[in-house]
């Protein structure tokens, strides 16, 4: 099992910064990719980025250019760096962790962040 904890969610206007992080614990070990989806009121959950062990990471087109995942290995730990924010950037943001060998994916409880015109 893996437990992930999010944290920096907030209230920012159009155009502010905000950093998330993500802990996880538990079957660490054979996690083999983490990442950030969204979930606003009304719509389907959405991957926002992700990251593998070779570092190599994904991007929405929505958020390229403005987000940046990252993570630290020796905290067990994944961020979510967010730039030049919109309102329609306004959601719920969840963690998620897979591992290698086991089917599905593994979630965090959410944070929520909103942003302001």
């Amino acid at each position: 099992q893996v437990q992930l904890v999010e944290s920096g969610g907030g209230l920012v206007q159009a155009g502010g910064s905000l950093r998330l992080s993500c802990a996880a614990s538990g079957s660490i070990f054979s996690i083999n990719r983490m990442g950030w989806s969204r979930q606003a009121p009304g719509k389907q959950r959405e991957l926002v980025a992700r990251i593998a062990n070779s570092g190599s990471t994904f991007y929405a087109d929505s958020v390229k250019g403005r987000f940046t995942i990252s993570r630290d290995n020796a905290k067990n730990t994944v961020y979510l760096q967010m730039n030049s924010l919109k309102p329609e950037d306004t959601a719920v943001y969840y963690c998620n962790a897979e591992r290698l060998g086991y089917p599905g994916t593994y979630w965090g409880q959410g944070t929520q962040v909103t942003v302001s015109s």
